[in-house]
């Protein structure tokens, strides 16, 4: 979940705690931690509403920092035949472990042996070949570059391939920028041992 301006603000300071999206299907499941550009969050509930039926003096408008209920539906995206969704969350306070795992350069030889079986089991398990280490050199290679163009170096579909440097952000090994990724000290690390 990506939220705008001072929302932003509000979900970073743990005075926005809930939200209200318009999606044609959930795209948060309860339970699960989230990254988003505000911090990460715990997704304590999520259900659908009808925007018609919000009350002005819902708590659940108070918590999304919203006026009344009309400024809730003015400010629903997306469109207008797909459900509205109602998000409770809450701030997960602390480092985010993936962070913390993408900092570290040192490993054990366990630890590498471990890395490099998910890596091969990812690479087993593709429908286009094996593609970590391909991957990973072209982000090495060209840091900041757009996901799209670099798809396109490897022959691949954006969708796919962002999919796929997600998974290798899971293992520590990349980070996302603004634009494009670059390798993490973790990365950098690893493709030393190639």
């Amino acid at each position: 979940m990506l939220f705008a301006g001072s929302d932003r603000d509000g979900v970073a300071e743990g005075r926005i705690t809930t939200a209200y999206r318009r999606w044609s299907e959930a795209r948060v499941v309860e339970g699960r931690i989230y990254r988003t550009n505000a911090g990460r969050i715990e997704i304590e509930s999520v259900r659908e509403v009808n925007p018609d039926l919000i009350a002005d003096n819902d708590a659940d408008v108070i918590a999304a920092d919203r006026q009344n209920a009309k400024d809730v539906r003015r400010r629903l995206r997306g469109n207008d035949d797909w459900p509205t969704f109602l998000v409770k969350f809450h701030l997960v306070e602390g480092p985010d472990p993936r962070e913390e795992l993408a900092a570290s350069a040192d490993f054990s030889p366990e630890e590498l042996e471990d890395l490099k079986a998910r890596l091969a089991k990812l690479d087993e398990l593709s429908r286009h070949g094996a593609w970590t280490t391909d991957t990973l050199r072209l982000i090495q290679s060209k840091p900041a570059v757009r996901a799209g163009d670099l798809a396109a170096d490897l022959n691949r579909e954006t969708p796919g391939f962002k999919l796929d440097v997600r998974k290798l952000k899971n293992l520590g090994l990349t980070h996302s920028l603004e634009t494009g990724y670059e390798l993490s000290p973790r990365g950098k690390a690893y493709l030393d041992t190639l």
